[in-house]
């Protein structure tokens, strides 16, 4: 993927960036092409090989119409737990490494989610923040609006994903309920009819 001077970027783990200069390094004599990206959050500077940008995940940023569809999928409800922490914080951090907005969503969803019950590892914590803010703060440039008014709206879809989850679940529990209740239902007619069989047959041949 090709990126010019001036483009917006997003470099996985470190957020939103700006292509500011591309050049050429002959390092152990070897020469490669560099990307100079300075990062808005903390006006840093991060060099990435123009061969490796596929291997980083380094992207652009997403578009108007990928913001609703992330807004949309903060509050569907759909909500990955799991119960072994190793493997919830393997699966998270490598959504985390792919860069992917939609994957740090995820994350943003089963830890903010989690939260709600338990406390947090420190380590947790830090990645639920970062996720946290590195969405905010992607979609606060492409929307251009203050990142207190995303933060909001943010968390308004978060908590709508929560209830629509809690209703769902209730919704399973009650089908559940309904489909042990018919079979129990459905015996006492099944004995009747057979007790009646008999009888009827009695009847008829008298």
């Amino acid at each position: 993927m090709g990126f010019k001077i001036g483009d917006k970027v997003i470099y996985p783990n470190h957020g939103l960036g700006v292509v500011e200069k591309v050049e050429e390094k002959t390092i152990l004599g070897t020469t490669c092409g560099f990307f100079h990206l300075r990062i808005l959050s903390n006006e840093t500077t991060v060099l990435v090989p123009v061969a490796n940008v596929d291997n980083v995940g380094l992207r652009r940023a997403i578009t108007d119409e990928e913001v609703e569809r992330l807004f949309q999928l903060l509050g569907d409800g759909k909500i990955d737990n799991h119960q072994n922490w190793k493997g919830r914080f393997k699966d998270n951090s490598d959504k985390m490494r792919t860069g992917s907005i939609y994957d740090m969503a995820d994350v943003l969803k089963s830890l903010t989610f989690l939260a709600k019950s338990k406390s947090l590892s420190f380590r947790e914590k830090r990645m639920l923040d970062r996720a946290k803010a590195l969405i905010i703060s992607e979609i606060s440039e492409v929307m251009q609006t203050t990142a207190a008014a995303i933060e909001e709206r943010v968390n308004s879809q978060l908590e709508k994903c929560f209830m629509t989850k809690a209703r769902n679940a209730q919704r399973a529990v009650a089908r559940a309920a309904t489909a042990k209740a018919a079979p129990a239902k459905a015996a006492p007619r099944a004995a009747a009819v057979a007790t009646a069989a008999p009888a009827r047959r009695q009847a008829r041949a008298s």
